[in-house]
């Protein structure tokens, strides 16, 4: 018997806790601990059901349940592996998405999906900060390592950054523009999360199928003297990178 199996901790028949999510618990521990490392292919389903006494249908859904969690990768006719550790990013920086990944160590390469235009946003878009108003819009694709990871829509205030249409933002990315030229910098900002199913148009440009289930995180950004400068819609890809916000007390 493969000496890993023999360090995965028992299962309980007698706990509430189903025995699926029993041995999900022992192999993402057994994984988080070195014993199954990255590209090491997991114990066949046969193997797993003699070791705990259970049946394949309860094995594949323990298997079920750490691919959902990124923690495996089951290849047909090849058998479970161990994925990679995913990177963690911290998505919610006042200093610009950018500046997130670069503080996980990931290098963005970005370009505009069109041209930034003038927009008068229908009032009926309500709650959408520039609902009944005009905004500057542009969408930005971001690539890790070459594949799609954030597609950004912006909505940017332009009386708080006038003649924004006369900076290269293929070239600068927006926050740096603000800093640099505009000399302003975020004082508050505000987010909310969901899952959202993608159109064909969105999971063309992100490199997946329509209906998959992304990421959506909606940022309203304050300035100084201006509140919702900025509203951000941000589309992420969960696959490759975990995302995170850090929460701090008070002191």
């Amino acid at each position: 018997m493969d000496a890993g199996l023999l360090q995965l901790s028992p299962l309980n028949p007698g706990s509430p806790v189903p025995l699926y999510h029993q041995l999900a618990t022992s192999l993402s521990a057994a994984i988080a601990e070195g014993r199954f490392k990255p590209g090491d292919r997991l114990p066949s389903e046969p193997e797993l059901a003699r070791r705990f006494g259970v049946t394949r249908p309860t094995v594949r859904q323990a298997t079920r349940l750490l691919a959902d969690q990124q923690l495996v990768e089951p290849r047909r006719g090849s058998g479970t592996f161990v994925r990679m550790p995913q990177k963690q990013v911290d998505l919610f920086s006042l200093g610009g998405t950018l500046e997130a990944f670069e503080r996980s160590g990931v290098r963005l390469d970005r370009r505009l999906v069109g041209k930034l235009k003038r927009v008068e946003l229908d009032p009926s878009l309500s709650p959408h900060p520039f609902a009944g108003r005009v905004a500057y819009q542009f969408r930005r694709l971001s690539r890790a390592e070459g594949r799609p990871v954030l597609l950004e829509d912006f909505y940017v205030d332009p009386l708080t950054f006038p003649e924004l249409e006369g900076y290269n933002l293929s070239v600068k990315s927006f926050a740096r523009v603000v800093r640099e030229h505009y000399f302003l910098r975020p004082v508050r900002g505000r987010q909310t999360f969901q899952t959202l199913a993608v159109t064909a148009e969105v999971g063309a440009d992100l490199g997946v199928d329509a209906g998959e289930s992304v990421l959506l995180v909606r940022r309203t950004l304050d300035f100084p003297g201006a509140a919702a400068a900025v509203y951000v819609e941000l589309l992420c890809r969960t696959d490759e990178f975990v995302f995170s916000q850090t929460l701090e007390g008070d002191a």
